[in-house]
C-alpha cells in the first residue's frame, strides 16, 4: 500500500493502492444492493405483490439518490471519509434483513435506508478515487466502475446460493462482509485528509457550481437518460423476465451476474480507451452497440441470450467511467456536485 498523503491540484500520480482500496470497497458495497433484483420473485410470492409493486421496490432503494447533488456539494467542502467508511456496514445490515418484514411498508422502509446509505457512498467515493488518479482520470473511473460491476455480478450469485442452504430470514450472517469492508477502508485510507473535490482553495456556492457545469451537463443529459432506461430495465427485471420464460431462480440470478461481469470488463476498457482515443468516440461507439443489441435481445431465446448479455453488458456499462471522467475533468473545483447531477 502506498503512503497516504494529502491530495492537491498538483497531484499527477496514479495512486494504485488507494484507488484499488476504494474500488474493492465499492465492490463489497454493491454486492449487497445487487441482492434486490434476484429476490423480486421471492417478494412477489411471499408478499403477494404485483409486478408494479415489485418494481417500485427498486425505486424505493434508488429514490434517495436525488439527494446526491446536495451530499456531493457538502462533500466538496469537508473531509467526509468517515461517512464513506460507514456505508458498506449500513447497506449490508439492511439488505441482510429484507427477508424479515412481513409487509410491504416495512420492506420499503428498509430499502429507503439502504438507498440513503448508498447515496452517501456514491456521492463521495468516486470523486475521491478521481482525485487519487492524477492525470489518468479515465483509468481511475474505470477502476471505480469495475468495483461496482464486480459487486453487482457477485451479488445475485451470493444471495441465490445462500438461499440454497439457509432460509430467507437466515441470511443475516452475510453482513460480515460489509463490516469487514468498512474496517479495511478506514484503515487503508486513514491518513488522507481531503474534501471530495481535492482542492484547498476557497469554497464555492452551490448556485455557482450549478452555473459552471451547465454547459457540460446539458449535452450529456440525453445520453444519460437513454442509458439509464436501458440499465435500469435490465438490472431490475432480467431475473424476473427469465424466470417467467422458464428459467429457475439460480439461472436467472446467474444471468444478471453474466451481464455485470461483462460490464466490469467494459468499464475498465472504456475508461482507459477514452484516455487514449477521446471520450466522444468511445461514448458514440458504446451507445450504438448497446442500443442495437438491446432491441435484439427479446427476439432470441435459450443459450443465444447469454452471448448477447455479454455484449450488452460490455458496451452499455463501458460508458459509465467515460461520462464520469468527462464530467469531473470539466469542473474540477466541485467534482462531487458536478458528477452527481448526472447520476440516474
Amino acid at each position: 500500500m502506498e503512503p497516504s498523503k494529502k491530495i492537491d491540484n498538483q497531484e499527477i500520480q496514479f495512486q494504485t493502492g488507494s484507488v484499488v482500496t476504494i474500488s474493492a470497497t465499492h465492490a463489497m458495497h454493491d454486492t449487497y444492493t445487487a441482492f434486490l433484483a434476484p429476490l423480486l420473485p421471492k417478494f412477489i410470492d411471499n408478499l403477494t405483490l404485483s409486478k408494479t409493486e415489485a418494481g417500485l421496490l427498486t425505486v424505493f432503494m434508488q429514490a434517495p439518490s436525488v439527494f446526491q447533488p446536495l451530499i456531493g456539494h457538502v462533500a466538496d467542502q469537508f473531509n467526509v471519509l468517515s461517512l464513506v467508511a460507514l456505508a458498506p456496514t449500513i447497506t449490508a445490515a439492511m439488505m441482510c434483513f429484507v427477508g424479515r418484514p412481513q409487509n410491504y411498508t416495512l420492506l420499503s422502509l428498509l430499502l429507503l435506508i439502504v438507498g440513503l446509505s448508498s447515496a452517501c457512498f456514491h456521492a463521495v467515493a468516486p470523486v475521491i478515487a478521481g482525485n487519487l488518479s492524477g492525470l489518468n482520470l479515465g483509468r481511475g473511473m474505470g477502476f471505480w466502475m469495475v468495483g461496482g460491476e464486480l459487486g453487482r455480478a457477485l451479488g445475485p450469485i451470493v444471495i441465490v446460493t445462500a438461499l440454497q442452504y439457509v432460509s430467507f430470514k437466515g441470511i443475516s450472517w452475510l453482513m460480515i462482509g460489509g463490516i469487514f469492508a468498512s474496517i479495511i477502508f478506514s484503515f487503508c485510507l486513514k491518513g488522507i485528509k481531503v474534501s471530495a473535490s481535492g482542492h484547498t482553495w476557497g469554497k464555492i456556492s452551490c448556485l455557482s457550481g450549478l452555473q459552471g457545469i451547465r454547459s457540460i451537463m446539458l449535452p450529456v443529459a440525453g445520453l444519460v437518460t437513454v442509458r439509464s432506461f436501458m440499465v435500469s430495465s435490465l438490472t431490475t427485471y432480467l431475473p424476473t423476465y427469465l424466470t417467467e420464460e422458464g428459467a429457475n431462480l439460480w439461472l436467472a440470478g446467474a444471468s444478471l451476474s453474466v451481464l455485470e461481469a461483462a460490464g466490469a470488463a467494459g468499464a475498465l476498457c472504456g475508461g482507459s480507451l477514452s484516455d487514449r482515443f477521446g471520450r466522444r468516440i468511445i461514448l458514440l461507439s458504446a451507445m450504438l452497440t448497446s442500443s442495437f443489441f438491446m432491441f435484439l435481445f427479446p427476439a432470441v431465446s435459450g443459450w443465444v441470450q447469454f452471448p448477447l448479455l455479454i455484449i450488452l453488458g460490455f458496451s452499455l456499462l463501458s460508458m459509465g467511467p467515460v461520462i464520469m471522467a468527462l464530467v469531473q475533468e470539466n469542473f474540477p473545483q466541485n467534482r462531487a456536485l458536478a458528477w452527481h447531477l448526472y447520476v440516474p
